[in-house]
């Protein structure tokens, strides 16, 4: 298998949860709000011998050429974003989910990905058009609803042989994570149940996840595994560690 990260860059976000463009060259941690914290957003595009698979859609910005910013990283990895096959989301958080539609010129909103089966909670969907901002911004997603490709999650199961996801609650209540098998390779995505790899290797409840003790015990758990079965983890959040494995 073959990991492209997708770095949309990285941000501060504070107690308001919007998400501002940090320069590590010429900005100042201290001058943004109190409590505001870094980090990556990164979406992961991983290309199996039979799929290509998007790992949730990032933050639906524009990049430089005025293009969605996670096609114009698709296009540097030197894939066509038509060519997607499977598109994933660990959950719907507006920093996860701005990429999955496409606004023309007109205003017109499409599925991004047109080619892609999208898969996505059923549950979850439901808990972000019910609850809205600021955690979720449902006009990003909503019309997933009705769109032929989209395929709605359960609990646990497999989208295909070689991917599988559980439901597990811990950062938002239907959060769910993502293997990817390969011969004897196994791909993790944790969304932001294991967002930094620093996570993974300290104890501690954070503030900003819905059952922080569930999320904690979901982190410890998932690195004793992973380390134990050699698995690749992919950090969705995190600003220096794309991927790794713990061995």
């Amino acid at each position: 298998m073959q990991i492209f990260p997708l770095s949309e860059g990285v941000f501060t976000i504070g107690h308001d949860k919007i998400m501002v463009p940090f320069d590590p060259a010429k900005d100042q941690l201290n001058e943004r709000p109190v409590g505001s914290f870094l980090v990556e957003i990164q979406p992961f595009l991983i290309q199996t011998a039979r799929h290509l698979i998007l790992l949730d859609s990032g933050l639906g910005f524009r990049g430089k050429s005025g293009e969605w910013q996670i096609f114009e990283n698709i296009r540097e990895a030197g894939i066509r974003p038509e060519q997607v096959t499977h598109v994933i989301q660990s959950h719907l958080h507006k920093d996860h989910s701005g990429g999955l539609c496409f606004e023309n010129e007109l205003g017109i909103k499409s599925p991004a990905f047109p080619n892609a089966r999208y898969f996505i909670s059923a549950l979850e969907f439901d808990e972000g058009i019910r609850k809205g901002m600021p955690s979720y911004h449902p006009e990003d997603f909503d019309i997933l609803r009705h769109a032929p490709q989209t395929e709605w999650l359960g609990e646990k199961g497999h989208i295909d042989a070689d991917i599988r996801y559980e439901t597990l609650g811990g950062h938002c209540p239907f959060h769910i994570a993502i293997w990817i098998q390969e011969g004897h390779e196994t791909i993790f995505f944790g969304g932001d149940i294991a967002p930094q790899l620093k996570q993974l290797k300290t104890k501690y409840v954070a503030k900003y996840d819905y059952d922080g003790q569930r999320a904690m015990e979901l982190r410890q758990q998932f690195a004793q595994q992973g380390k134990e079965e050699n698995w690749t983890f992919l950090f969705y959040h995190d600003n220096k560690t794309p991927y790794s494995k713990l061995g």
